[in-house]
């Protein structure tokens, strides 16, 4: 099977612009993304999915430049742009993550890869973000190309076009959906980027983290917040957009 890990990203972020691209320590949020990416050991390639916009003419211009594959969709419809990348690269098995989860560890990818190889061929859907335990960051989805197909097909509410899973998890019925969840929960935690105090927040974690340990992961992400417990009021007050609204 190749397993190919598809991003979403594009620079027209409603609540911040740009995100993506926005640098930490001299570097953009995207590139310490995909440097996390490519420590996946049970993936074969990562691909960024970006929009037909020009203002996402930087991504593709990055992509270029750090030798990342890069496929170019609808903004709106996401389904149909994460069904085009899959197609042209040829994935087997989709594991979905978002370009505003530049904190994400490889090692959870790794395992979510697992959980659904492990339960072949009776799961279609796996993932650690309906039952959460895992900090809101670390979020991440894997099915199968066929799945990807049929839901491309058949969704036509936007909210599933725009979202990409929904259509999968909330039709339980149809699809088979296993769920893995981490020892304790953490699930308080918000290293996901979708605001200016999000983004203040990871900044300070990248900052502490990266010069002394480039290859940190979420257990020393916990631990540099033990240490620095106010650091968590940073992004308290951040409302997470609702799925349909």
């Amino acid at each position: 099977m190749r397993t190919v890990i598809i991003v979403q990203a594009r620079m027209g972020s409603t609540r911040l612009p740009g995100k993506v691209l926005k640098r930490v320590a001299g570097k953009p949020l995207l590139d310490y993304l995909i440097e996390r990416l490519h420590r996946v050991r049970l993936a074969d390639d990562v691909v960024i999915a970006t929009t037909t916009n020009y203002t996402d003419d930087t991504i593709v211009e990055f992509c270029g430049t750090h030798q990342v594959n890069c496929f170019r969709g609808s903004e709106n419809d996401v389904l149909a742009r994460y069904y085009g990348a899959a197609s042209k690269h040829k994935a087997d098995t989709v594991v979905r993550v978002t370009s505003d989860c530049p904190l994400i560890d490889p090692q959870i990818i790794d395992r979510a890869i697992t959980v659904y190889r492990d339960h072949i061929p009776n799961v279609d859907y796996v993932s650690n973000t309906i039952q959460r335990t895992y900090p809101r960051g670390m979020d991440c989805e894997v099915f199968s190309f066929r799945v990807l197909k049929e839901v491309h097909e058949q969704a036509e509410h936007p909210a599933d076009r725009e979202h990409v899973t929904p259509f999968i998890y909330n039709h339980p019925e149809k699809y088979n959906i296993e769920h893995f969840t981490f020892a304790r929960d953490e699930s308080q935690h918000r290293w996901t980027v979708d605001t200016h105090e999000d983004f203040l927040l990871v900044s300070r974690i990248i900052e502490n983290l990266y010069p002394i340990k480039p290859q940190f992961d979420m257990e020393d992400c916990l631990r540099l917040l033990t240490t620095y417990p106010r650091w968590q009021a940073i992004n308290n007050g951040v409302t997470q957009k609702v799925y349909g609204q």
